[in-house]
């Protein structure tokens, strides 16, 4: 009789990680809102009131989903999270299209309301996508604590040498914050690298958007200041 083929061997997880707290994302989420309500309201999407109402409701629901630690994988939170995420990257997209066009095609004197504008859009872009990395890297937030991650789509410095962190080491929500600060400022990675072409597509989108509302919207409004 033949020989059973062998079964592959079961893949070895890190050890669970420590329950991460929640409530730096929806801080930064109630932030991203904040900012979105003081955009002047022709760079809205809609009546200005709209977006963050549905940001907010979806934020409502997230909150009861998981209140305070995130210490395994919640589906529902998670397509929850990233509708919220993509529905206010793209309302924050729209607002600098639509600055844009009105840059190119229109006499602009207000050069405070330009630069105004131009932070807040800037402001909301380094929020945002520090929630897409979270969200993005080794399966989301829960399957990080859980234990159960996907393989890493971003490389940190701790990853790469033992001797600084453990081989158990995950990265907390404050490592995708400054990751996100360094890609808006930087406009390309500093000290932690894309691996996935996910990861990859949306720094590239973050930085192509910084790049837009500093090179373009705010140098434009220091010469009219």
């Amino acid at each position: 009789m033949a020989e059973a083929a062998p079964s592959p061997p079961r893949r070895a997880y890190p050890p669970p990680a420590a329950p991460e707290p929640f409530w730096p994302a929806q801080l930064t989420i109630l932030a991203a809102i904040g900012l979105q309500f003081a955009l002047p309201k022709r760079l809205t999407v809609g009546p200005f009131w709209l977006l963050p109402a549905l940001e907010g409701a979806l934020l409502v629901g997230m909150f009861f989903a998981t209140p305070r630690e995130l210490e395994g994988e919640h589906k529902r939170r998670r397509r929850a999270a990233i509708g919220l995420i993509a529905l206010v990257s793209a309302g924050n997209v729209y607002s600098l299209v639509d600055l844009t066009h009105f840059l190119l095609h229109h006499e602009v004197s207000n050069g405070r309301e330009l630069i105004t504008s131009g932070v807040l859009i800037w402001l909301t872009n380094f929020l945002i996508f520090a929630l897409w990395y979270w969200e993005l890297d080794r399966g989301g937030p829960g399957r990080r604590a859980a234990g159960h991650d996907d393989p890493p789509d971003l490389l940190f410095p701790q990853m790469s040498d033992d001797a600084i962190e453990p081989l158990d080491w995950r990265p907390r929500f404050i490592d995708y914050l400054y990751v996100s600060l360094t890609n808006a400022t930087a406009f390309s990675p500093t000290d932690t690298m894309p691996l996935s072409p996910e990861a990859k597509s949306v720094m590239g989108v973050q930085a192509l958007v910084s790049l837009v509302t500093i090179g373009l919207i705010v140098s434009r409004a220091v010469n009219i200041l």
